[in-house]
């Protein structure tokens, strides 16, 4: 993957300057891209879906932005939306690493093989299982897609990628459900695994409930010790 001077096409929806919840152990800088294929019912970045809208921050913009932190910020993650959908992400990558940041990536794994491009330019993945593969269609409202997200997850757990895999637990999910997704995790190599609380008050789809179990309990059938580390987001 040849590295690229800039990469004014990204697309940015927005920027948060200084995070320390984004990427483990750094302190890091988020930028927003724009687009993404699926309409998660759950989904709190909604205004980030629509693949024609025209960045709201120019690269150039992130750019100065970024050198003026050299020194100060660890890292900087690419979230969304959905990363992968915009082609010149690979472009984008490449220039923040060369200014010396560690490359973080917030997906839910729509496009693979875009992913498997990307690979070496990552050093973190947090990557969402939003259910079992068959399970997928009545959240994202895409056919197939529980299918590309599962095979992102081989692809960064063939490759090492230090990864983070969350799931926001819908709220007529039982303690049961939770299990069955976590124990297939667990089974096919994760080891570092996150539940987050479904936050209906921004929803994309306006009729989703208010969760009102508590994750805690919601996890109790969760064997936490075939994860390295099992956090809890309740939010």
């Amino acid at each position: 993957m040849t590295p690229t001077a800039h990469a004014p096409a990204l697309r940015v929806g927005g920027l948060t300057p200084l995070t320390t919840i984004d990427y483990p152990g750094e302190l890091a800088t988020v930028i927003f891209c724009q687009c993404c294929p699926w309409r998660c019912r759950y989904c709190h970045n909604w205004n980030l879906h629509d693949a024609s809208a025209q960045s709201s921050i120019p690269w150039s913009t992130i750019r100065r932005f970024l050198i003026q932190r050299k020194g100060l910020l660890d890292a900087v993650v690419f979230s969304g939306g959905e990363p992968t959908a915009q082609h010149d992400l690979t472009a984008a990558l490449s220039e923040v690493r060369d200014l010396g940041f560690k490359i973080g990536l917030h997906t839910g794994g729509a496009y693979p093989e875009r992913l498997r491009q990307l690979l070496p330019l990552l050093d973190w993945v947090g990557l969402d299982i939003k259910a079992l593969a068959a399970d997928y269609e009545p959240i994202t409202g895409v056919a197939d897609s529980g299918k590309l997200a599962w095979e992102s997850l081989s692809l960064l757990l063939e490759a090492g990628i230090p990864l983070e895999v969350r799931t926001t637990v819908m709220p007529n999910w039982s303690s049961a459900d939770v299990g069955v997704i976590a124990q297939m995790l667990a089974d096919v190599g994760v080891r570092n695994y996150a539940l987050q609380r479904c936050d209906s008050r921004h929803a994309l789809d306006a009729s989703l409930p208010e969760a009102t179990v508590p994750l805690q309990q919601l996890s109790s059938e969760i064997a936490a010790e075939r994860f390295a580390r099992l956090t809890l987001r309740d939010r």
